[in-house]
């Protein structure tokens, strides 16, 4: 970097006038200008004022010259100037004029308080020779004067005309008009001045107190380092006024919204946002790290009020992506449920060894074939019920996993008369088993709550059912336990809800459901039934289902 620029950088921000003198200046400025301009205005009203006063006077003196019997009487000698010129003076005193002259008919200057005008003749006005008056301003001497011209007319024939009488007053320059006026724009200065000056200081206090004390210079670079800072982090910010109208958010924000381009300075209501969405944006739900569904993202909304001087001036919220998080999380929740179940199916497997052991260390060799023949028929009816129906592996060994968990629980799981699936493709299966496991954990949970006393407990239960088409695989699963609110229940999904909801829990099994269903163009919805909730998915096959090989059909 060169020195001239660090100088530019460095030093000449100091050098820069503050707010105030720049105010100062400018209202200074202004002052100044506007005074030039009443300046012009004074100088010509001066002017008009004084070419219609001294033009009305000088014509009147004119007049009255031109009616004295000394000037008709003397005009028509052959060298009146010797008798005239007495009188002309005494009038230029008396009256305070510029000069006095008496032309004769030809408008030949006779006599003239200016001797050098004697012998040279007059600019005439239009129609001064036809007996008629004139006024305006001509060059006598050297000097601009406002004159007025009068004929003078004999009394002894009508309508002769002799002369012309001229009074005239010198026209002051705009130097003089100046001066004369310069009191009045003094005062007009001082008065300005003091207004402006005054004006300036409580100007620049009021946008001290409103930019923080700051200077413009600081508050263009506080405005480019936040949008370096705004527009720099990977986290999407947005910032809503007390109205909820936005007044501010970066790209990744717009991006995770899906807002378009002209969402600032509309109101959240006007936008494409989930109920959920603008409940934790307007503050209608509080707390940190809330769980929203927009479109197919699942965003972390983290909502935090501005406040200046107790006095409230919007929220600012952060949005963080938490889409593939959860898609992390099902994917450990998927392996978490597996080692559950064979955790379960271990616990159960160690019991009936123990119960094996003991039968033969008792000597009861008929009984352990019997138990042993009674656990036998329980496998064949789990195959059947579950293996010869459901041909997708991977969902069959799901059902029997969850089966075994809900035993572990006290909950009886049954799949319903009726459900049948074909073997899908590995994205299909992934997809229906993490709609199926979602169900069947939040109905287990809902039913295995919902069990009565130790005598009636074997009543918990939860139904599924599969049941695919061409197109689709439609997921029933319903239970014995509490069911979902009814103030809930449309919104039980989008709130990330659980079955637990009633007991005030949160999670976002069910939102994951719906977000699954939805990426495959399907949908979940919920009903309460008499015995408890009813949770029925669609998913939409990415791939249609193959049928079954040889080696996987019953035997």
């Amino acid at each position: 970097m060169s020195v001239s620029i660090i100088e530019f950088i460095v030093f000449r921000p100091s050098l820069r006038p503050t707010l105030a003198g720049q105010l100062l200046l400018f209202q200074l400025t202004v002052i100044l200008l506007v005074l030039t301009a009443v300046a012009g205005l004074s100088l010509a009203q001066s002017a008009a004022v004084f070419d219609a006063e001294q033009g009305r006077r000088v014509t009147q003196l004119a007049e009255s010259l031109a009616s004295t019997d000394l000037v008709r009487g003397r005009l028509p000698e052959p060298a009146p100037a010797q008798t005239l010129a007495p009188q002309i003076q005494a009038d230029l005193e008396r009256w305070q004029v510029s000069s006095v002259t008496v032309a004769n008919a030809e408008g030949k200057v006779v006599a003239s308080t200016n001797p050098l005008l004697i012998g040279t003749y007059l600019p005439l006005g239009d129609g001064v020779l036809d007996g008629r008056g004139w006024r305006g301003e001509i060059d006598l001497g050297g000097r601009t004067e406002l004159v007025g011209q009068a004929p003078v007319l004999s009394e002894e024939r009508l309508g002769m005309q002799l002369g012309v009488a001229v009074v005239g007053q010198e026209v002051p320059s705009l130097a003089e008009l100046l001066v004369e006026a310069t009191p009045t724009l003094l005062l007009y200065l001082g008065v300005a001045s003091v207004l402006g000056v005054a004006g300036s200081w409580l100007l620049t206090r009021r946008i001290k107190r409103q930019t923080f004390g700051m200077e413009p210079r600081e508050i263009a670079g506080l405005a480019e380092h936040r949008e370096a800072m705004l527009y720099g982090i990977a986290e999407g910010v947005i910032a809503v006024d007390v109205q909820h109208r936005v007044t501010l958010v970066n790209d990744v924000g717009r991006r995770l919204l899906d807002l378009p381009d002209g969402a600032v300075g509309r109101t959240l209501d006007n936008l494409d946002l989930t109920g959920r969405l603008r409940d934790v944006l307007s503050g209608t739900v509080t707390g940190s790290d809330q769980v929203v569904l927009q479109g197919n993202r699942v965003l972390v909304v983290n909502r935090m009020p501005v406040e200046k001087d107790g006095r409230p001036l919007g929220a600012v919220a952060t949005l963080r992506d938490r889409t593939e998080l959860a898609q992390l999380e099902r994917d450990l929740g998927s392996f978490r449920s597996t080692a559950e179940a064979l955790r379960a199916q271990a616990h159960e497997f160690d019991n009936k060894l123990h119960t094996i052991s003991g039968l033969i260390q008792i000597g009861e060799q008929d009984e352990v074939v019997r138990y042993i023949d009674a656990l036998n028929r329980h496998r064949q009816s789990l195959d059947l019920s579950i293996g010869e129906p459901i041909r997708d592996k991977a969902i069959a060994a799901l059902l029997m996993a969850k089966s075994a968990q809900a035993s572990e629980r006290q909950v009886r799981l049954e799949v319903v008369e009726g459900s049948k699936l074909s073997p899908l493709s590995a994205e299909d299966s992934a997809d229906v088993g993490t709609v199926l496991g979602n169900l069947m954990d939040n109905a287990v949970e809902a039913a295995a709550g919902n069990q009565g006393p130790l005598p009636i407990a074997a009543e918990a239960w939860v139904a599924v059912e599969i049941v695919e088409s061409q197109e689709a695989v439609h997921i029933t699963v319903t239970d014995s336990g509490p069911g979902v609110p009814p103030e809930t229940a449309e919104e039980v999904f989008a709130h990330g809800f659980t079955t637990k909801a009633a007991a005030g829990e949160h999670g976002i099994g069910l939102a994951l459901t719906r977000l699954v269903c939805e990426h495959h163009g399907g949908g979940v919805h919920v009903a309460n039934t008499a015995d408890g909730a009813r949770f029925t998915a669609t998913l939409p096959l990415l791939t249609p289902a193959r049928p079954l090989t040889t080696a996987e059909e019953p035997t």
